[in-house]
């Protein structure tokens, strides 16, 4: 009684449909029933019915289901120990009130001497998908990119004039009967979604002898190298509300071809960023370090940000860290950006090792270039484990040692091309094995409407905390989280 009055406390929180039946036998020895010994009371039976059920037998609830194809699954699952399923089950009730017949997906597990039942029904769910595609005009439809397979929905078939018999429409009908003026839309689409973004156009087909006016919202999903697999989409048709838009309406399109054009912008500055700053996969080795780099776009496609970073093993055995951020977005700040970084290492080429002298440096370059920023800079011996950085407007790093996070000392340093002549004092920090280093731009701390910070520090503090192999790639999954608006770039690093 123990055992079912945990499951019993567990089920009746679980917001599906679950139950769990023990059996009980009859006096030769063979299941003549189920008794209800623990249920779900979120989710109730077609009579509304909860944890009411408890402790009652199935046959006296649903007599309908005694020797047919469930009740004769739950025995085999009961006998063999092997899961069953019924993909579409259907049961019929003649009582007054209740739907005459209702069908439901059903799988069945053996799981401590009784049986597991999860259930969810699905003939309500398809009616208001049918209901809500003819009101809105609606249809979806998916594509798989593997096997060339498209399926539609019934409201596709409507919105194209289709008879569901003949199957979709292929990809090359579809392309003829686009109108080709706005062929180039759809171009547009496909690179959209090769972005990585979602598309959202509208593009006139020809339905038999009139003129249709279709949006479509379409995505990609991808498998786990990133590529992709299947394009899902929902279509609109809006024909009635683009005959008779209003100058607003217009002003929108307007609006949206003015979203492209800055799309392809983002493009070109986010391959501009690739080439200059190739993003690691895996965890690399300097002098005395380990390092990862992280990356993340900002989740706003069009907000192409001036994050960069630096980590390299100098000839003298010295070792360059560097992050930074400068101000906006798009192909400027993308090239704002790469001046700095180039500079900082022609700078490092001469010999310059002190990380003030190379923001000074740095700052009268971005006053010249007319761009403001932030950045911190350091260069790490090995030999001493010692730390000496300087910052410029930049948040200071994170220091995790033996399951603590804090701020290295910060220093004063005013950000990039605020005032020509500005001093970047530097600062020195003494480091122990298996400390771990956090430098970051601001997108990984900062949303638009509360601090990441604490989480942050929370995460380098448990993963400061164990000694195991592999810290750096755990760093990097827990703090793998785009900013929606800004980009986010982070440099972790391990003493070893």
């Amino acid at each position: 009684m123990a055992v079912e009055a945990v499951v019993r406390e567990l089920l009746a929180a679980v917001p599906a449909g679950c139950t769990w039946m023990v059996p009980v036998f009859g006096s030769e020895g063979t299941i003549a029933d189920f008794r209800i010994a623990a249920t779900s009371d979120r989710i109730r039976d077609i009579f509304g019915r909860g944890t009411q059920r408890i402790d009652r037998l199935l046959g006296e609830l649903y007599p309908a289901l005694v020797g047919g194809p469930l009740w004769r699954l739950y025995l085999e699952v009961m006998t063999t120990g092997v899961p069953g399923r019924m993909d579409e089950f259907r049961y019929a009730e003649n009582r007054s009130g209740v739907v005459a017949e209702s069908r439901f997906e059903i799988s069945a597990y053996r799981v401590l001497g009784g049986l597991l039942v999860w259930w969810q029904r699905v003939d309500e769910h398809q009616r208001r998908l049918e209901h809500t595609e003819i009101l809105g005009s609606l249809g979806w439809s998916e594509y798989d990119l593997t096997t060339g397979r498209t399926d539609w929905s019934p409201g596709m078939y409507r919105i194209h004039g289709r008879d569901a018999g003949h199957g979709p429409l292929s990809r090359m009908d579809q392309a003829r009967a686009m109108l080709p003026e706005d062929r180039p839309i759809a171009e547009a689409a496909w690179q959209t979604l090769d972005s990585g973004a979602t598309s959202d156009v509208t593009v006139r087909f020809r339905v038999h002898d009139r003129v249709k006016h279709l949006r479509i919202l379409s995505d990609v999903a991808r498998d786990a190298s990133g590529a992709p697999v299947k394009i899902y989409s929902v279509v609109q048709d809006v024909t009635a509300r683009v005959e008779y838009r209003t100058e607003i309406e217009s002003l929108s399109d307007r609006l949206r071809t003015g979203e492209m054009t800055a799309l392809a912008e983002h493009r070109l500055a986010g391959q501009l960023q690739n080439l200059i700053q190739p993003v690691p996969v895996a965890p690399f080795a300097l002098a005395g370090l380990e390092a990862m780099v992280s990356y993340l776009p900002a989740e706003s496609t069009t907000r192409v940000g001036g994050d960069w970073y630096h980590a390299r093993t100098l000839p003298d055995g010295l070792v360059a860290l560097a992050v930074g951020d400068v101000a906006g977005h798009g192909l400027e700040a993308a090239s704002g950006m790469a001046h700095l970084r180039f500079a900082l290492v022609a700078w490092l080429s001469i010999g310059i090792r002190d990380p003030g002298e190379l923001l000074r440096h740095m700052n009268r370059l971005s006053a010249q270039l007319d761009i403001t920023g932030t950045a911190v800079v350091a260069v790490y011996d090995p030999r001493a484990r010692s730390l000496g950085w300087a910052r410029a407007g930049h948040p200071p790093p994170l220091l995790g040692r033996a399951g603590r996070a804090t701020e290295l000392d910060r220093p004063p340093g005013l950000l990039l091309g605020a005032e020509p002549e500005a001093g970047f004092p530097t600062v020195d920090s003494v480091l122990e094995t298996d400390d771990l280093v956090l430098f970051f731009t601001d997108g990984l701390v900062e949303r638009r409407d509360h601090s990441r910070a604490p989480e942050v520090r929370d995460h380098l503090s448990a993963v400061s905390a164990d000694r195991g192999t592999g810290r750096l790639t755990r760093l990097h999954r827990l703090l793998h989280a785009p900013s929606p608006d800004d980009d986010t770039c982070t440099l972790a690093i391990r003493v070893t």
